[in-house]
């Protein structure tokens, strides 16, 4: 594992933006569901900051496999893989992780099919995820901070 080739600051950028796009889908889902419904744009909102933190979290995980690994691939679930499967990540972890990666094809590819009722319910019962993968990337920072000191 080459460490030292991590650009910890692009990477503690993304999470800073992760922690933003939270913020703005924590008011949302703070909304009843009428609430929510009630105004277009809010799935609107909801779904493109979800698709963003997505996007970033795939980023994040990329630079890190390919800085530390020498890892080329690009597709989301095997990325997901990966990180469970190098140690970056719980192995456990790793499974909802490439879930996330589906959940993000779909919402690129088959976006017709997203339903408002749907991006509410990842608002009310799957953020947690979101925020799971901010403290492990934090951890996995400081941890290899450690070894190369």
């Amino acid at each position: 594992m080459v460490i030292s080739r991590l650009n910890i600051n692009k990477i503690e950028k993304s999470l800073s933006v992760i922690q933003e796009f939270l913020i703005e889908l924590r008011k949302l889902s703070d909304l009843s569901i009428e609430e929510f419904l009630a105004d277009k744009r809010n799935p609107s909102s909801a779904e493109s900051y979800l698709r963003r933190s997505l996007e970033a979290i795939f980023d994040i995980s990329r630079h890190i496999l390919a800085k530390t690994y020498g890892f080329k691939e690009i597709e989301y679930k095997n990325i997901a893989r990966q990180l469970g499967e190098k140690g970056i990540i719980e192995k456990e972890y790793s499974k909802t992780l490439m879930k996330m990666a589906g959940y993000r094809n779909r919402m690129v590819h088959l976006y017709h099919e997203i339903s408002s009722e749907e991006i509410y319910n990842i608002l009310k019962y799957h953020l947690s995820d979101i925020e799971r993968f901010i403290s492990d990337i934090v951890l996995f920072i400081e941890k290899s901070n450690k070894k190369t000191i």
